[in-house]
């Protein structure tokens, strides 16, 4: 079997948010609308993320629809660390509260919806949540980043990112330092495992 032909399912890229305690942000690939009456979006998870327990306890977020004139930087910011031991909204300036309370970012993006979450479904190693739609705007005429666009036009190159030895991650670029990954190793960023790694 080839895995790689799942990269070939159309995936959109945002920024999902939520505030318990603190404000959180990161980033997914999994918001789709369901069902128009009533209004209702899902969006899926992975439990490693702290947006996610966030959301599991609050029921609420907004989901920041990335547009093609986002910057690798955002992703940097809202995926490549985790707000578990990181205020990623501390001095982050691109960014708006809606209605529900819950920042939605204004910088590289086109919409922001609010989600209330009214059911939930446990995936394995992610968590649906079934939402009513709140809010919506619309911010910019943008085209929407696909996660082809993400590959071909927004992730560095293998050579501009600085030379390691070790194993890339072919999603999203993390790169594992090492002489041999782990076969159950899981990328924490992307959240994809050994297999969509390779050496470099």
């Amino acid at each position: 079997m080839d895995n790689k032909a799942m990269y070939k399912l159309s995936y959109g890229l945002f920024v999902l948010t939520a505030k318990d305690e603190k404000d959180n942000g990161c980033i997914i690939n999994t918001a789709l609308q369901i069902t128009t009456t009533p209004n209702r979006i899902i969006v899926v998870v992975n439990k490693g993320n702290y947006t996610h327990d966030m959301i599991l306890k609050t029921k609420a977020f907004n989901v920041s629809v990335l547009s093609e004139r986002c910057t690798f930087d955002t992703f940097k910011h809202f995926g490549f660390q985790s707000g578990r031991d990181t205020d990623k909204f501390a001095d982050y300036v691109d960014c708006q509260r809606a209605e529900n309370g819950i920042f939605y970012i204004t910088k590289g993006t086109n919409a922001y919806i609010s989600g209330a979450v009214v059911e939930t479904v446990d995936c394995g190693t992610h968590t649906m949540f079934i939402s009513d739609v709140t809010d919506a705007e619309v911010l910019s005429a943008d085209a929407s980043v696909t996660y082809d666009y993400y590959q071909k036009n927004i992730k560095p190159k293998p050579g501009q990112q600085e030379q390691k030895k070790g194993f890339r991650c072919r999603i999203c670029g993390y790169v594992y330092e090492g002489d041999e990954l782990p076969e159950d190793f899981i990328c924490p960023i992307c959240k994809h495992g050994a297999s969509d790694f390779e050496r470099i």
